[in-house]
């Protein structure tokens, strides 16, 4: 017997449609640098339908790829809905990528026009002559420095600017798109191995993962929030804050290009933020400058991209009286994946458990399904909370392959499960507790060293900063763990002291066989330690030993 309920596609037509008809009076606040700009979700769906008018114009084909090159802003939250809603795609470009891999990008997913902030010029001009088949350049001018001279960029590309295009057209309306699984937007992932991979959203998934993200055991965004996203809209769909924010009428806060901790802190204080969401570098900048400011708005504070230090946790927790809220994901998963709340019975436990607890990324989102294997056989590990094996997930708002790729068969079983590439443990509740990438766990005489759990160790030391643990060549025990630490300011710290404090809370085995001192942990594209970088350069270190 089949049911009898009408089936209705799922579009992120009608997320735009609810903004525009109930919540046109909500403000989307942009920060500039010429001062914080508002609009409301009104004349923003104006616009909106102006743009998607654009698109027409330029004659960006059915399925175009339409790129952004772009910070979170009011005009770049336009180009989220224009392109899907008139049936294109919209390719959110990475501007911290490396050139090659930009050049890579936009060829491979054929992209035909780049919306790009002025600000950005300098790191786009010199690859435009690699781009084989842009046909458009539109520039946002946020730098108040106008069109570049189109001659002097020495290319056969039109350039245009974003605001004329937008007056000279009238509003439209949206195609029908009856086909939820059309492509919507794609985003690559960071490519810290080989050449970046793309992962198409649909329609439907995104609107799924969207109500995810609007659920109270998820993000729990709602209409009385006014939500922060600090995590670039370039990655990773800004979590899903963006969307949710629209679809629920939520007041939007767009950093735009300061990102340093006090523009994020004079955010949240003066825009009374409810929800500020971003990676753990963001968070450690910005703690300092909340001290004594009036942060009583502040509800949620998720963070993700890198396992976040208890210290850092602990630290909001002391300060705010708010402690952050871990989430993990990946470009493949919307990201959305599972997000750290406490059970009910858990936030009776004392200070120091509930700490320890939410080191993990907690249970998986609902609407998603997750598994603990052996990476070759795909045999179960025990849900102990001891036992680990790499993480594999699958669910409706989970990438299946990725775009014109033959590494796909690296990423996916045989059974329709992606392989994360992360290496877990789940407790008898199904919280996951993040061991390390299986790229980065350490073998050491036999024994696995996790070095996100020494990380999180080090990191709590008063004197460290920052800290990453890279496994390189012994002589004796094949592979031993080593510290790069990153000393507090003015800080006076050895490593003996870092040592003597690890005693006890890690094994004997497990202690790094040496710390070395660096100025800065090198970060990839999205905020993640890049530890191939520091390998490479202290990979001989322990040769002599």
């Amino acid at each position: 017997m089949q049911g009898l309920m009408q089936d209705v596609p799922l579009t992120i037509t009608h997320l735009f449609d609810r903004a525009e008809k109930y919540h046109g009076h909500k403000e989307i606040i942009t920060a500039t640098p010429q001062g914080v700009e508002r609009t409301t979700y009104g004349q923003w769906a104006r616009r909106t339908r102006q743009l998607a008018g654009v698109l027409d114009t330029l004659g960006i084909s059915a399925d175009g790829r339409v790129a952004t090159f772009a910070w979170n802003t009011a005009r770049h939250l336009e180009l989220y809905f224009a392109a899907p809603c008139t049936g294109r795609v919209l390719h959110t470009l990475n501007i911290r990528l490396f050139p090659e891999q930009l050049t890579y990008i936009v060829n491979h997913a054929d992209d035909e026009v780049i919306f790009i902030d002025n600000s950005l010029m300098g790191l786009l001009t010199p690859l435009l002559p690699t781009f084989e088949r842009l046909k458009h350049l539109v520039i946002m001018d946020d730098s108040g420095a106008g069109l570049p001279d189109q001659g002097a960029l020495g290319v056969d590309v039109q350039v245009h600017d974003y605001e004329a295009l937008l007056a000279a057209e009238e509003p439209i309306d949206f195609p029908e798109i009856t086909d939820e699984r059309r492509a919507a937007s794609m985003c690559y992932t960071s490519g810290t191995t080989g050449n970046p991979k793309g992962v198409v959203y649909t329609h439907r998934s995104t609107f799924l993962h969207t109500m995810g993200a609007m659920m109270v055991d998820s993000l729990g965004a709602r209409e009385s929030d006014v939500i922060l996203p600090v995590v670039p809209m370039f990655h990773a769909n800004a979590w899903g804050l963006a969307h949710a924010a629209v679809a629920t009428g939520a007041t939007l806060v767009m950093p735009g290009p300061d990102l340093s901790g006090p523009a994020v802190a004079k955010l949240i204080v003066d825009e009374r933020v409810t929800v500020a969401a971003g990676v753990p570098t963001i968070w450690m900048a910005v703690l300092p400058e909340l001290k004594g400011k009036d942060t009583s708005s502040l509800r949620s504070i998720p963070c993700g991209g890198s396992a976040v230090p208890k210290s850092l946790s602990e630290g909001y927790r002391e300060q705010l009286g708010l402690p952050i809220l871990q989430a993990w994901g990946m470009t493949e998963t919307s990201p959305i994946a599972s997000v750290c709340h406490l059970d009910a019975d858990q936030t009776q436990l004392s200070i120091d458990e509930q700490a320890e607890l939410r080191t993990q990324v907690g249970r998986i989102s609902f609407g998603v399904e997750a598994r603990v294997v052996d990476p070759e056989t795909l045999e179960p590990q025990p849900w102990d909370g001891e036992s680990s094996g790499e993480l594999q997930c699958r669910g409706n708002w989970i990438a299946a392959d990725y775009y014109d790729d033959p590494r796909s068969s690296e990423s996916f079983t045989a059974d329709g499960w992606l392989k994360t590439g992360d290496v877990a443990a789940v407790d008898e509740r199904g919280r996951i507790r993040l061991v390390d990438r299986t790229k980065d766990l350490i073998k050491s005489g036999g024994e696995w060293i996790s070095s996100v759990e020494l990380e999180n160790e080090i990191m709590a030391h008063p004197d460290v900063a920052e800290a990453a643990v890279i496994g390189v060549t012994h002589p004796k025990w094949g592979e031993a763990a080593v510290a790069c630490v990153v000393k507090a300011p003015g800080a006076e710290v050895t490593e003996a002291s870092i040592l003597e404090f690890l005693d006890g809370k890690v094994a004997k085995w497990q202690l790094p066989k040496s710390v070395v001192w660096i100025d800065e942990v090198p970060k990839t594209s999205v905020g993640k330690f890049s530890k191939k970088d520091l390998r490479s350069e202290f990979g001989d270190v322990l040769m002599n030993q």
